[in-house]
């Protein structure tokens, strides 16, 4: 016999909702084939499925053990350890805001690589956050994912109604995504492009439209960039995203004529080439370096108003001061915007966490 207690994570949902999460690889029919005959009971009474589950209920299953296991799926003996630091900025009941480095993927792909996702999941597993049981009906997830090679600010779910209430925020576009880059090239006006994105599935790869009467399925994208400074040869771009489609930045801007630097799938060859050999660069020198929050009540009420902020990565920070726009960096970031006093500041030596 398996007995289970409803927690926060699980409350508010139909009980053959949960029971197919529990049991994933079960059919439906052997759900409520045990619900008919009371193998599986709801606080020791005989129930149908439809039952709304309440913080605290008691879920009884009487199956033999090697039969759960069979529908329960894995176990925690094949479950892969994928553990990675963190560079947690922030940390509270219900969120988690993570420095994620670039070369780590923000969810599992079909590569089998180790995600942020899955660090996540070990890191809770590991502070006792979660249980192994609780990954049968829930598992933490990020609101807003960063391509592999780009680092960054990504933002987590710990608990159900957290991740519920920060996937809304992002959905709404009330939350400020600001990037910073190094383009190629000279540019000197801040601007607010929009075009129209296609992202080609098989390729992995998208194309960017100024209008939409040359590709019907093409989405609407709106970028905003703003220079830092400049060495003639490159450019320290701040970049704000208005909508959040996939590669928009690092397209638009090729677009634009000025890609990225390292941007080996939508930037300049032979101006890649330069600072690979430069300084080893093998991924676009894009970062996701400050999010922030509008004023919030309810689940995220301790986010209200509060803005984080992430140094980039040491090879970034390197290449600004050989590219001599280190000082720009500081001018018009760290000292202009006042990161200093910003809520939760991650430096060279560590994070702020909460």
């Amino acid at each position: 016999m398996k007995e289970f207690i409803i927690r926060e994570n699980e409350a508010g949902q139909r009980f053959d909702k949960y029971l197919a999460k529990l049991l994933k690889e079960a059919p439906k029919s052997f759900c409520y084939k045990m619900l008919r005959k009371k193998n599986i009971t709801l606080n020791g009474k005989k129930a149908s499925g439809n039952e709304k589950l309440v913080l605290g209920d008691h879920v009884k299953l009487f199956l033999g053990d090697d039969t759960f296991q069979k529908f329960a799926g894995k176990t925690e003996a094949a479950r892969m350890k994928r553990r990675t630091d963190m560079d947690i900025i922030y940390e509270d009941r219900d969120v988690l805001l993570v420095n994620k480095p670039a070369g780590i993927l923000s969810q599992p792909d079909r590569s089998g690589e180790p995600s942020l996702v899955e660090a996540i999941t070990d890191y809770l597993l590991e502070t006792g956050v979660l249980t192994e049981t609780d990954l049968n009906t829930f598992h933490p997830s990020v609101c807003n994912r960063l391509d592999r090679n780009t680092s960054g600010i990504v933002a987590a779910g710990k608990s159900l109604p957290g991740l519920q209430a920060l996937s809304e925020l992002f959905r709404e576009r009330t939350v400020h995504k600001d990037y910073l880059s190094l383009a190629a090239g000279v540019l000197k006006e801040k601007k607010y492009i929009k075009g129209y994105l296609h992202k080609d599935t098989k390729s992995n790869k998208v194309s960017i439209y100024k209008s939409r009467s040359e590709d019907r399925n093409a989405l609407p994208i709106e970028t905003e960039y703003e220079p830092l400074g400049s060495n003639g040869r490159a450019t320290l771009l701040k970049i704000r995203l208005h909508t959040g489609r996939t590669h928009q930045i690092r397209a638009h801007l090729a677009a634009e004529g000025h890609p990225l630097i390292g941007d080996w799938k939508y930037g300049d060859e032979k101006i890649n080439r330069i600072y690979r050999d430069r300084y080893h660069l093998k991924y676009q020198l894009l970062h996701a370096f400050y999010l922030g929050f509008p004023e919030i009540s309810g689940t995220l009420e301790r986010l209200s108003g509060k803005s984080f902020f992430a140094k980039p990565p040491g090879l970034f920070q390197s290449i600004l001061k050989e590219e001599h726009l280190e000082e720009s960096y500081y001018e018009n970031l760290e000292r202009n915007m006042g990161l200093c006093k910003i809520d939760h500041y991650c430096g060279r030596g560590g994070s702020d966490r909460q």
